[in-house]
C-alpha cells in the first residue's frame, strides 16, 4: 500500500466518528446544527424523549456535543444524577456539553413553578469528576448509591451578568458576583467527558 494511501487511511481513523449533537430539552428553541429533544413535541422537536427517564435512545459514545439550555433546574437531584449519568454514557471520549441554568441568587431560579429543588449550584459540578467525589463525596457515587454518580465530567463554569455590571471593570463585576443577589443571572457550565 502506498505512502499517501496509509496517511489517509489514518487520518481517518484518527477523525471522531460521531457527529451527533443534541440540544436536550431544546423546548420550541432547538439550536441550529443540532438534534432537538424534548419530552413535549413543540413544533421544532426532533425527536420526543423524556430524558428523566433512562436508559437513553443513544448508543454508548455516539455524541460530540450536546447543549442544555434552561433544563436542568426542572429536574429533581435524583434526575440530574441519571441525566450527569446517561449524558457521560453516551458523550465520545473528550465530547462536550454546554449547560445553561438560572444562577441560584437570581429571582429566575424560583419563579418558574416547574423548576426543583434545590437550583443548581456551582459546586454541584464538583460532584461531577470522579477523583473529586472519591476524596470528598463517596457516598454519592454509584458503587455505594444506587442511582448515584457514575459519571467523570471536568467542568468549568462561569456568568452572565445582569446588563449594568457588564460595563463595568473585572473587579466590580467579581464584587458583585460574590456580594450581590441578582448579579449573576445564569449559570454557564462546558462539562466534557473524561474517558
Amino acid at each position: 500500500m502506498s505512502s499517501r494511501r496509509l496517511r489517509k487511511l489514518a487520518a481517518l481513523a484518527s477523525e471522531p466518528k460521531s457527529t451527533i449533537r443534541l440540544d436536550l430539552g431544546c423546548g420550541p428553541h432547538k439550536r441550529e446544527g443540532f438534534l432537538g429533544v424534548d419530552a413535549t413535541p413543540f413544533i421544532g422537536v426532533d425527536q420526543v424523549v423524556d430524558l428523566r427517564q433512562t436508559p437513553w435512545p443513544w448508543p454508548d459514545n455516539s455524541v460530540s456535543d450536546a447543549h442544555a439550555s434552561h433544563f436542568l433546574e426542572h429536574l429533581t437531584a435524583t434526575e440530574r444524577m441519571g441525566f450527569a449519568n446517561e449524558l457521560y454514557r453516551i458523550l465520545v471520549p473528550g465530547g462536550t456539553c454546554h449547560i445553561v441554568v438560572p444562577h441560584w441568587a437570581a429571582s429566575r431560579a424560583y419563579g418558574d413553578p416547574t423548576h426543583q429543588w434545590p437550583p443548581v449550584a456551582e459546586f454541584w459540578f464538583y460532584y461531577l469528576l470522579k477523583e473529586w467525589r472519591d476524596a470528598n463525596a463517596p457516598h454519592c457515587d454509584g458503587k455505594y448509591l444506587a442511582g448515584g454518580f457514575t459519571c467523570n465530567f471536568t467542568a468549568t463554569w462561569g456568568y452572565s451578568l445582569r446588563q449594568d455590571l457588564t460595563v463595568r471593570n473585572p473587579e466590580y463585576q467579581q464584587f458583585a458576583i460574590g456580594n450581590y443577589k441578582e448579579a449573576c443571572q445564569d449559570l454557564l457550565a462546558t462539562l466534557t467527558a473524561v474517558k
